[in-house]
């Protein structure tokens, strides 16, 4: 990768130094996906059907449902082997743990004599699962997202996923307790969950990552008048950004940057470091990891689109990523915590040599669903708040409204609103009869 000193470079340097994919963009896509959205608005399975046929080339005509059926669901997840049963239900074992632990308790607290106000919770009813297919099938997204919705208590949790949808994913679903699951992916599916169709119902809220034809389909539902659904979290390609040391190991480093390097030609990955010797022995280590990937080229066009930055001290590292704002941050530092006490922006972090960015991906317990693209200077990683609603109840005595009546009127009053200031007027003149 390319070594830069940010202290050399100017502003506008910096500011490029910093920049997303040049691959991100296409003033085409939009027209493309609404195109998309709007034929399955309008002409519902039959127009899933055909995009089945010219994306996937599955051909629906020939099944008898677009949703998978029972003996379907149990042939699938008796041909995944015992071994990554294991492994999922061990990854499956901690989401729950730490995600249940993220359970809602309400608030229930007296402002003044009289006025009692509540924030309580309810899980959102419906919600659409979107799991990528393609070269790299996301099991773990399933659970990422099925098991939050299950904890959450979400009545309705409808998964769906390109065709054909592969065995382990159907497994990891039916043990995340989703038994709809429908063969249609990319940005059919999202305007299926929001708009519904013969087969598929419309949901409330959407789930999941996925190309930019899915992104940009989730935005676009988001902001259709003629549905009514809210989406996760924006998102774009996947991405890392590595703080390190003079003491940090280069191989270790190497194989994290290619761990997201991986995922797509438009992912991203940055090394921030202090030390020279680190970033060229890094470039080396990547040079001999690269060649013995099998997904080596994918690899290899992220990392065209990549660099390293070299500060002065690890305070500047922390400055830089905040201006990133990284999906994932690794810090493989001396004092990691440290350095963790100056970061503001990142969608999940990862402290010392041994954390891999993989262990979150897949079974640590955090989820993995996050902002991308700078998103997280202003937006959390998802959890179990995201499929629940939050909602305010206050109730007020007689007592509480004659404390409180008499501000709220001159509030009412001064912002010109009338008919507000008579709401309470009227009820503290009944208090007086």
């Amino acid at each position: 990768m390319d070594i830069l000193t940010w202290a050399a470079l100017s502003a506008d340097a910096q500011k490029a130094a910093l920049q997303r994919s040049p691959l991100i963009g296409d003033s085409g896509l939009e027209q493309s996906v609404r195109a998309i959205v709007d034929a399955v608005a309008s002409r519902g399975d039959a127009a899933l059907k055909e995009f089945n046929q010219k994306f996937d080339g599955f051909n629906s005509a020939n099944i008898d449902s677009l949703r998978l059926s029972e003996s379907e669901i149990s042939a699938a997840s008796a041909r995944v082997s015992a071994e990554l049963k294991a492994a999922i239900a061990q990854a499956m074992a901690n989401i729950d743990v730490f995600h249940s632990a993220q359970q809602f308790r309400p608030i229930e607290i007296e402002t003044q004599a009289g006025v009692r106000c509540e924030l309580r919770s309810e899980p959102i009813e419906k919600v659409g699962l979107y799991i990528p297919g393609g070269s790299a099938p996301l099991i773990s997204t399933v659970m990422m997202l099925a098991l939050p919705a299950k904890i959450a208590g979400c009545e309705k949790r409808v998964l769906v996923s390109p065709p054909p949808i592969n065995d382990a994913i159907v497994y990891a679903a039916n043990a995340c307790g989703i038994t709809e699951i429908y063969q249609v992916g990319g940005a059919q599916a999202i305007a299926a969950l929001a708009f519904g169709t013969e087969s598929i119902p419309s949901v409330d809220k959407i789930f999941g990552p996925g190309n930019r034809y899915v992104t940009e389909a989730k935005r676009l539902v988001s902001q259709d008048g003629r549905c009514t659904v809210s989406i996760d979290m924006p998102a774009g390609p996947s991405e890392v950004l590595v703080i390190a040391d003079s003491d940090a190991n280069a191989q270790f480093i190497a194989a994290d940057l290619l761990s997201q390097a991986e995922h797509g030609p438009d992912s991203q990955v940055i090394l921030v470091t202090d030390s020279e010797p680190l970033a060229q022995a890094v470039n080396q280590a990547l040079a001999s990891q690269l060649a013995a990937l099998p997904r080596q080229e994918i690899a290899a066009t992220a990392l065209k689109g990549s660099r390293t930055i070299l500060v002065k001290d690890m305070q500047e590292a922390a400055l830089v990523s905040n201006r990133y704002g990284p999906e994932h941050l690794i810090i493989q530092t001396r004092f990691p915590r440290d350095v963790l006490n100056h970061i503001r922006a990142a969608g999940s972090v990862f402290l010392g040599a041994y954390t891999p960015e993989s262990v979150g991906d897949y079974a640590s317990g955090t989820n993995h669903v996050l902002p991308t693209y700078g998103y997280s200077r202003a937006v959390s990683s998802l959890s179990l708040a995201d499929f629940s609603r939050r909602f305010t109840v206050q109730e007020l005595s007689a007592k509480g409204l004659l404390g409180l009546g008499q501000a709220v009127m001159t509030l009412a009053s001064n912002e010109l609103l009338d008919a507000h200031k008579n709401a309470v007027a009227i009820r503290l003149a009944s208090l007086k009869d």
